[in-house]
């Protein structure tokens, strides 16, 4: 071990020590960061969050979309007996203003009823149904006709099978349920109710295109063999 210099005592020469540590550490950091290309790193980082920053502008204006469907309320309901048919005609008893429907089978009484009662209400009633129904002995295809809801066959397809109304452009019946009898009392089904208007209008565009290529009904005659 080197002597002490004169007026050197052992605290200053730990001192000492300390200090060429200090600078030593300092020149390697100095070395590092010039090795690491700092401004270049700042520029990474900054375009990472621009980028970050975009995804989230964009998350956040797809949830502000105002196209976007958010039902106000929904309802459900599965049959057998698990009052579907109530439903319906409820939902038909409170319009005020248009009820369109497409049914594949229309053989409910109570159903019908609704329509007609709406009709005389004052209410737009308009009805799609499937070919079938010219010919189905149960339904009610002549009772709406005779009450003057417009009443249309849609013949352009194989099975005209939707089973939908929309009520007042906001309200949308729909699912597995047919307007019959045996939907309400023996079939497994199921009803959705929906207050949407956004979905509504999809629903509406759909109606009116199958409009345009469905004809006023009629009874179709009996073979006479």
């Amino acid at each position: 071990m080197l002597p002490l210099r004169p007026g050197w005592d052992g605290a200053s020469h730990e001192h000492f020590s300390q200090a060429v540590k200090a600078a030593g550490q300092r020149h390697r950091f100095t070395t590092l960061f010039a090795w690491l290309d700092l401004p270049g790193i700042m520029r990474g980082m900054l375009a990472i969050r621009t980028f970050l920053a975009m995804l989230c502008a964009a998350a956040l204006t797809a949830g502000c979309d105002r196209s976007a469907s958010i039902p106000q309320g929904v309802q459900v309901y599965f049959s057998p007996r698990g009052g579907a048919t109530d439903a319906v005609v409820s939902a038909f008893a409170h319009a005020t203003n248009s009820i369109l429907v497409q049914a594949y089978s229309f053989t409910s009484t109570p159903i019908a009823q609704a329509l007609v009662n709406a009709k005389r209400r004052g209410v737009q009633v308009r009805v799609l149904l499937d070919s079938a129904q010219r010919s189905d002995k149960y339904s009610e295809a002549d009772f709406l006709k005779n009450n003057d809801i417009l009443t249309l066959i849609d013949a352009r397809h194989g099975i005209a099978h939707n089973k939908i109304a929309i009520v007042d452009g906001y309200l949308v019946l729909t699912g597995s349920f047919n307007f019959t009898k045996a939907a309400e009392e023996k079939n497994a089904e199921n009803l959705l109710v929906l207050n949407d208007p956004v979905l509504a209008k999809h629903y509406l565009d759909n109606w009116y295109l199958h409009e345009q290529h469905s004809e006023v009904y009629e009874r179709a005659k009996k073979d006479p063999r």
